[in-house]
């Protein structure tokens, strides 16, 4: 899962040309909503700047257009497609439910339910000032691409230099349960991919392998959670790989 938009609360999926057929609320003395076709342009904007390409979008609008929920998806490296490809969250709401909001990350997750995470997650009130302010929190997140890519580049090749033996393995996915990443009946399905990958670029006795393993087995739950159990399981593997990211 590099990125879930998920819509269970009655979220409607729409062309990115729709956006500018929702009617922004005029403002009042201390909250100022902003356009959800606006947001998303100047974040399209900050990308294409940076020298981002964009591979594809999904929009999605909620409560009759109150709320607005996005994904930006970046292309892969081509000299790293292991890296994964980044992906840009994005939501906005004219409802006061939550603020303007950009989540950057390989494994971001936007729901109507109003979860919202990622690597990296900035966010404005609507308050008077968010024209001003908006833009620039946009392109300081979206500056920190270059940083993150360098970041997840010098993770996988610490975890594919890292060789394992069976019982270095075995001890992670202890280690990983007790941790929470996975429920103890899942232990047989990370030590089955484990000892048969299914495929060949994992046969590798390495971290890499073994951090594949169990990436396929959080594949099957909920978004959310695989975000946060992801998370941990890094912490897990860098520190076994003794690299400081």
């Amino acid at each position: 899962m590099n990125g879930s938009l998920c819509l269970h609360s009655g979220a409607k999926i729409v062309e990115p040309e729709a956006l500018r057929g929702v009617i922004t609320p005029e403002p009042t003395a201390t909250w100022t909503p902003v356009a959800h076709h606006a947001l998303v342009e100047s974040v399209r904007g900050a990308l294409i700047f940076s020298g981002a390409q964009i591979a594809k979008e999904e929009h999605a609008l909620y409560k009759g257009g109150d709320r607005y929920f996005g994904l930006i998806h970046l292309e892969g490296q081509r000299d790293n497609p292991d890296g994964g490809n980044t992906i840009i969250g994005v939501r906005n709401s004219h409802d006061k439910t939550f603020p303007a909001g950009l989540s950057l990350g390989n494994r971001v997750f936007v729901c109507d339910n109003l979860s919202f995470s990622g690597d990296v997650t900035v966010a404005r009130k609507h308050t008077r000032f968010i024209s001003r302010d908006l833009d620039r929190l946009i392109y300081s997140a979206v500056g920190k691409l270059a940083a993150m890519k360098i970041k997840q580049d010098a993770r996988f090749a610490a975890y594919k230099g890292r060789e394992l033996s069976d019982m270095e393995a075995h001890d992670l996915l202890v280690r990983a349960m007790l941790a929470r990443v996975i429920g103890g009946e899942a232990v047989p399905h990370v030590v089955k991919e484990w000892r048969e990958p299914q495929h060949e670029e994992f046969k590798p006795r390495n971290v890499w392998s073994l951090f594949n393993g169990f990436t396929e087995v959080l594949k099957g739950i909920n978004p959310t959670a695989a975000v946060k159990r992801t998370m941990t399981l890094h912490g897990l593997l860098d520190a076994h790989c003794q690299l400081a990211v």
